[in-house]
């Protein structure tokens, strides 16, 4: 992937991660799923995500971040619990949860997805229909393979997942 693609010609449905490991382009999926595409390009372009962290890391599976938890100063110990304030509903489809593709994170009720998002880091098939994906990575494969790579720990629910370093999103910005 060359970074010159991170200035394509087709930019309208993407936006560019820009991480403390590197910048990743995604390609948003507005046709499977137009109101998730729709919340995240609000939320991203409003700065909600700038200083969040990738707060859960299980290298061959996904990366997960958006968090507000995760800001700094803010509280850790609440990582993965945290929303903008309202949950959207959710718009299961037929695109399958492979390598790169992005997915609304959410608890065990279907429509409870708000900010938290997942970037699979290898096959989650199993998640098909379980969760709303919207995206697929199409630049920066080194830079999601960097962050599944980082060290972690247990967390406070045992799960080996915690990051032992932060991995921060600077930014999440549509690309007009």
């Amino acid at each position: 992937m060359k970074h010159a693609g991170f200035m394509s010609e087709k930019t309208k449905n993407r936006i560019l991660v820009e991480t403390s490991e590197g910048k990743m382009m995604i390609e948003l999926w507005d046709d499977v799923a137009p109101k998730t595409v729709t919340n995240f390009k609000k939320l991203a372009d409003s700065g909600f995500y700038d200083g969040c962290a990738f707060h859960r890391i299980i290298d061959g599976f996904m990366i997960q971040g958006g968090c507000p938890n995760t800001k700094p100063g803010g509280n850790m110990a609440l990582a993965g619990t945290g929303d903008p304030g309202y949950k959207i509903k959710a718009e299961f489809n037929n695109r399958q949860h492979v390598r790169g593709v992005i997915s609304m994170a959410r608890s065990q009720s279907p429509d409870s997805a708000g900010c938290q998002f997942f970037i699979c880091t290898g096959d989650a098939t199993f998640l098909d229909r379980q969760y709303t994906c919207f995206g697929k990575l199409v630049e920066g494969d080194d830079v999601l393979e960097k962050i599944s790579k980082t060290p972690v720990e247990a967390g406070f629910s045992g799960e080996k997942s915690t990051p032992k370093r932060r991995v921060e999103i600077k930014s999440i910005r549509s690309q007009i």
